[in-house]
């Protein structure tokens, strides 16, 4: 029996009295495994160089860290449910510092990719405990604020990792690149075990053991689909092939979920209007920044003439908006004054606005999309914290952990699924305006093949109008997919007010 919302807030403990630095502890945790999912492409060269890594090497370098840490949000929120938020955190500091330690110290391909994949463990573990903390100090008053300090770190996290690489590798060799996560893994363990409070829900039900397995063969599937479907494409066998088992496994453990006294994903959480939401519009939001900063870089390299650390500071006013925002509490503020539908739906517009603007007005010079990174970015600072706080919010508070995996989740299948779908639409635009150009799928190729200047001009046009058009198709996927998620939110809502004007009624009566 699910318990009221008066009687969840009941479960939760008061805010506790050190909350503001046991979030800034474990924030610099989250930042460093952030970090960690982009850091490593700047890092390519000299990985080829000196560990003799083949082009197959050095993809897996890349994505055992993102494949393993997806399959196993999922497990790892519902372990910290079940064994303590405590001790996942500090397994997975110790697990992460582990892995950055075997990192940065490898002498092959071999090792480099199997410390990575140690460390998506230890990610897996933090990502979904550090929300699941956040819940369990904050009570409702700051909640909202906490989880938008939380979300800013996540959009910072993703934003400046190939920055903090290119200065690093300007300065040491590649290892340093991980081993400056052991300080923080050091740092992190000694402040959570003297600062952060345990907290588990008692349950003598048995751990969820084939449900557990069957969510991280599925999530690591669909993502290994989505991050190979550009390099093999989208139709070859392999991708097809796992993105079928990924799909088909996923079904089993929805049906499995289903069908057991003890699920580690309740499934009844879906049949809350207010939560399906939510999750739409998480998964739209990353849609919309995992896509456009996939079709940014290539944007400021291939159309405006920037080099690779150039067009990464070009890309850093989107974070800093968010960071600006968040952390002067706007978000927080507004929610409570304007309601969770209306926050949502006026941060996915204010996206939409931003890629819109970068589409339309971002061809011709940096301004234009100086403009649509900053409007992008305070959409972001509205919307993420409120969709975070409404997935959390309607989950029981002793299902945190679940609700953070949920959460995560969502954020690792729609920025694949933005770069994939967008990518698509870039690279069909740009064949179409080109089809008698050999190799019309990738510019520099297409380039390369041309005869002289003029054709280069009209290749080089066709990309930018193909960029164009991709970056509108996800402006109008966001606005759509915002506003669904705003009414969905809002006809949740005006079902809970009635439900409790009965039930006033009713004890009046």
């Amino acid at each position: 029996m699910t318990a009221t919302a008066a009687e969840q807030h009941h479960l939760l403990p008061p805010s506790h009295p050190q909350r503001w630095l046991i979030l800034g502890v474990i924030c610099l945790a989250q930042l460093t495994v952030l970090l960690d999912n982009t850091v490593l492409n700047v890092a390519i060269p000299s990985l080829t160089r000196e560990l003799d890594a083949s082009t197959a090497d050095v993809q897996w370098m890349i994505s055992a860290y993102s494949l393993v840490q997806s399959g196993l949000l999922l497990t790892a929120g519902s372990s910290a449910d079940r064994y303590g938020r405590k001790k996942m955190l500090i397994a997975g500091l110790a697990l992460f510092g582990i892995g950055s330690l075997v990192a940065g110290l490898a002498q092959s391909s071999a090792q480099l990719i199997a410390a990575r994949a140690g460390m998506g463990i230890g990610g897996a573990l933090l990502l979904t405990t550090t929300l699941a903390v956040v819940v369990q100090i904050f009570d409702d008053s700051e909640r909202v604020k906490a989880i938008g300090i939380w979300s800013t770190v996540s959009s910072l996290g993703f934003a400046v990792g190939p920055l903090i690489g290119g200065v690093m590798l300007d300065h040491f060799w590649w290892g340093a690149i991980f081993l400056i996560n052991i300080p923080v893994a050091v740092i992190g363990l000694v402040a959570v075990a003297r600062l952060v409070p345990e907290f588990k829900t008692p349950s003598s039900e048995r751990p969820d053991l084939l449900g557990a397995l069957l969510s991280t063969i599925g999530m690591a599937s669909v993502v290994y689909a989505i991050i190979s479907g550009p390099e093999h494409g989208w139709a070859s066998g392999q991708v097809l092939l796992t993105a079928f088992v990924g799909v088909a496994v996923l079904t089993g453990f929805v049906l499995w979920e289903l069908h057991i006294p003890y699920p580690m994903l309740d499934m009844h959480f879906f049949r809350n209007q207010k939560f399906i939401g939510a999750v739409a519009g998480a998964i739209l939001v990353a849609f919309g920044m995992g896509g456009s900063l996939f079709l940014l870089t290539q944007q400021l390299q291939f159309v405006l003439g920037f080099g690779p650390l150039e067009a990464g500071l070009r890309t850093a006013p989107l974070a800093l908006s968010v960071v600006a925002l968040n952390l002067t509490g706007l978000g927080a503020r507004l929610v409570p004054r304007l309601g969770t539908p209306v926050t949502i739906a006026a941060g996915m517009s204010l996206l939409a606005a931003g890629l819109a603007a970068i589409a339309l007005l971002g061809g011709n010079g940096y301004g234009g999309m100086l403009l649509g990174l900053v409007v992008m970015g305070a959409g972001i600072a509205l919307a993420m914290p409120a969709m975070a706080n409404a997935i959390m919010s309607a989950i029981p508070p002793e299902k945190a952990g679940v609700g953070a995996g949920v959460n995560g989740t969502l954020a690792e299948f729609g920025n694949g699924l933005g770069v994939a779908v967008l990518g698509a639409v870039l690279n069909s635009r740009f064949a179409a305006l080109v089809p008698a150009v050999v190799g019309a799928a990738s510019l520099p190729a297409a380039l390369a093949s041309a005869t002289d200047a003029g054709e280069r001009a009209r290749i080089t046009d066709a990309f930018a109008s193909g960029l164009e058009t991709s970056q509108l198709v996800g402006a109008v996927a966001v606005l759509a997919g915002g506003l669904l998620a705003a009414a969905l939110l809002r006809r949740a809502e005006q079902g809970e007010s009635a439900r409790a004007e009965s039930a006033g009624a009713e004890t009046a009566a």
